[in-house]
């Protein structure tokens, strides 16, 4: 299903770890079983940023790949406590970025100290600075970060005006503009398929770029998809995101001259007069849903946005956290509650009740 998305993340992953001391490698390889490689991409590119940090505040004199094991063990707490300084005031980075980022830290540091051996048995290192930094303290509780969120999602008449604005408004918005309006016409199907679908599911980016067709079932109104862990399921959409991608599938192969070969499920257009359609990527289906948003004067939307209004409507028509927790993949289900304090009264009169079907799996 996903395996070209998967080795393409994995060759990723490995061109960041050749930049990277050999036990950063060594500890990717222990977690690749239980961690997505996006998330372990995301890994070595915060411990990019410490090493690098590390050679520019000369604690290494060094390439970043030669930092050895006994200079991790004689970090301070002054000195980390400095770096996390530097991602807060000089990288501008929020407390809950800082947070992530010390936990892959922390996270290395317990391998090289509690798990990691020697050929004698003995430990990598002996000490961890990094058990005894805590992290930044968040102060924003659900009802806030809930009320955070209602003013960038989609609420009420809204989440059904967006779909049809992309399906038809935004080619009415810019018809004398002849560039806009023919690439318009070659993608609304995709387009409103994808809005559609993720609208239609809670699908997360990732999950959505990489379905092939053969991960639908039109008769259960599921698709396979592959989620954080690594994880196979199948996870229902709506009656109506349906409807747009048979739609779209109707002139999928002739719009985008595809080849036979080609599975994914999303594609894009062929580019220059020997183009190949190729699989629609994550940072093209992000354009996209900037583009729309900014035209339907939304601007604060995106993919993730759009995840949390299908999240916020699922909620408020089904009132079922833990299906909810399911629908959306969360390992957490203190992840999920967070739509339970969103304000929505008034989305049982502006929407129908959702379309998933009844048989969902407990």
């Amino acid at each position: 299903m996903v395996n070209q998305v998967k080795q393409q993340n994995f060759k990723k992953l490995q061109t960041l770890l050749n930049e990277l001391p050999w036990y950063v490698d060594e500890y990717i390889n222990h977690k690749l079983r239980k961690l997505s490689t996006a998330s372990l991409f995301n890994y070595c590119h915060d411990y990019k940023i410490f090493f690098n940090w590390m050679v520019s505040e000369q604690l290494w004199n060094g390439s970043i790949k030669e930092i050895p094991l006994d200079r991790l063990e004689q970090m301070t707490v002054l000195e980390v406590e400095n770096f996390l300084n530097y991602l807060h005031y000089q990288l501008n980075n929020k407390e809950l970025t800082v947070n992530r980022k010390l936990s892959a830290l922390k996270s290395l540091f317990n391998y090289l100290q509690n798990i990691a051996e020697t050929p004698d048995l003995k430990p990598y290192i002996q000490r961890n600075v990094m058990a005894k930094i805590e992290f930044n303290e968040v102060k924003d509780s659900m009802e806030t970060k809930a009320n955070k969120m209602e003013g960038k999602i989609l609420l009420g008449d809204e989440y059904e005006k967006f779909r049809l604005f992309v399906a038809n408004d935004y080619g009415e918005l810019n018809k004398d503009n002849k560039k806009l309006s023919n690439f318009y016409l070659l993608n609304k199907e995709r387009d409103t398929a994808i809005v559609s679908l993720i609208l239609g599911s809670g699908l997360r980016l990732s999950e959505l770029v990489g379905i092939d067709l053969d991960d639908l079932d039109f008769s259960k109104y599921c698709v396979r998809v592959i989620r954080k862990g690594n994880k196979e399921q199948f996870v229902y959409f709506s009656q109506v995101a349906m409807a747009d991608l048979q739609e779209y599938l109707s002139i999928r192969t002739a719009k985008y001259q595809v080849d036979k070969t080609n599975k994914a499920l999303f594609i894009s257009a062929p580019i220059g007069p020997k183009g190949k359609s190729r699989r629609l990527t994550a940072r093209s289906v992000e354009k996209l849903i900037e583009k729309y948003a900014a035209a339907f004067g939304k601007p604060s939307l995106s993919v993730h946005k759009l995840r949390h209004s299908f999240a916020t409507r699922y909620h408020a028509e089904i009132n079922d956290v833990p299906k909810l927790r399911r629908q959306l993949g969360h390992s957490s289900i203190q992840t999920t509650m967070i739509y339970t304090h969103i304000k929505n009264d008034d989305l049982k009169i502006a929407v129908d009740k959702m379309d998933m079907p009844k048989e969902q799996i407990e």
